[in-house]
């Protein structure tokens, strides 16, 4: 009797019937199908070559690939835009003695031309020291001169401005952006230029109560700290009508978008903080403000779900408190029965052990001022 051995590749069969081809898929690779064994049985027709393929199938479940459809990107939310040619560049401004000697030019001019049109009090020519002179009267020249001198001393004295630390003016003529004058100091600045006064400083806001909610949905109302600056003056000023006024809707449109920590949590604040600032930051910067931080300081529910979250609070903390003092008697009551019966002082059998348990828990229990459960 002769006793066959089959390969565990290839099925069992009596060895002189047709030979079955090997496997055409190996380890998901294959670089050549011959595609006549797949319709018909003739063995002499010539394969169809074919470049190498990979199947990809998922590990372990022996379906087949499906089709992925391309995911659909979401739509970015806009991101606010101003004019881009509005950015801060500093104006041209002079010195504060340039105004204080054109005043003074001015003033000298007036003095000269009433001296000359001979209308000059005879105390100012004499405490001035000016030679005797009739006077040619008021004409056309003496008017001009007039004209002259005034404007020279208006124009002086009319453009000086005091400049501060921490302070800019952002300048503007018949509605066009002239620049920004940083500069600390006495300046002249063109009396025809208006001036807004922009604060540079680095700025502390405390909100008020701000409308939020958890990430169960449930309402709170969060007092929030914003470290912020102004960074570009000209858009602060001319990009938005109140660049303050805007930074506070930023910061209420991120609480709405931001779930906040309930209060008494782990690090109340820190992860709603950091994201409220990338989002109050984004929002902020095309309007030329800088935001450093947002962070919650004060976070307490709503008036209308107050009530019913701190009665939903002490039963958590009771049924907490319970059943840590739970676990600490099991272990001791088991810590207890194993001791004596591993040391042999008692014998105990099944019943015995069950009353043991119960007269141990309901003594740690009293011990602990809990009723036995």
């Amino acid at each position: 009797m002769s006793t066959t051995t089959s390969h565990p590749s290839e099925p069992d069969g009596p060895a002189d019937g047709p030979v079955r081809p090997a496997r055409l898929i190996q380890n998901e690779s294959t670089t050549e199908i011959p595609v006549h064994l797949l319709f018909r049985d003739d063995l002499d027709a010539a394969p169809v070559p074919l470049k190498p393929a990979v199947v990809g199938r998922r590990r372990g479940t022996g379906e087949q690939p499906r089709l992925r459809r391309p995911a659909v990107a979401a739509p970015k939310r806009p991101v606010p835009q101003v004019d881009p040619d509005l950015a801060e560049r500093p104006a041209r401004v002079l010195p504060g003695a340039v105004g204080v000697l054109a005043g003074a030019c001015g003033a000298a001019g007036c003095v000269a031309t009433s001296w000359w049109a001979g209308v000059l009090p005879p105390l100012v020519g004499e405490a001035l020291r000016l030679p005797g002179y009739a006077g040619a009267g008021l004409g056309l020249a003496q008017w001009a001169a007039y004209a002259g001198a005034g404007v020279l001393g208006l124009f002086g004295l009319g453009g000086l401005a005091r400049g501060r630390t921490g302070r800019a003016w952002v300048l503007d003529l018949f509605g066009r952006y002239r620049g920004t004058v940083r500069r600390s100091g006495l300046l002249w600045v063109n009396p025809l230029l208006l001036r807004r006064r922009v604060d540079v400083r680095l700025r502390h806001w405390r909100s008020e109560p701000v409308p939020a909610a958890d990430g169960n949905g449930v309402a709170l109302r969060v007092v929030v700290l914003v470290v912020w600056r102004v960074r570009d003056t000209a858009r602060a000023t001319l990009g938005v009508e109140d660049h303050e006024t805007y930074l506070r809707e930023c910061v209420e449109a991120g609480l709405a978008r931001v779930p906040v920590e309930m209060p008494g949590g782990p690090r109340v604040g820190d992860a709603a903080g950091e994201v409220l600032t990338r989002l109050v930051a984004a929002d902020a910067a095309p309007v030329g403000l800088e935001v450093f931080s947002v962070q919650p300081v004060r976070v307490e529910y709503a008036p209308e779900v107050a009530a019913a979250m701190h009665r939903r609070r002490i039963a958590a903390l009771d049924a907490q408190h319970r059943a840590s003092v739970l676990t600490s008697v099991v272990d001791s009551v088991e810590d207890t029965v194993t001791r004596l019966t591993v040391r042999g002082l008692v014998e105990l059998d099944d019943y015995e052990r069950k009353a043991l348990v119960k007269d141990l828990t309901v003594a740690f229990c009293a011990g602990r001022g809990e009723t036995a459960p």
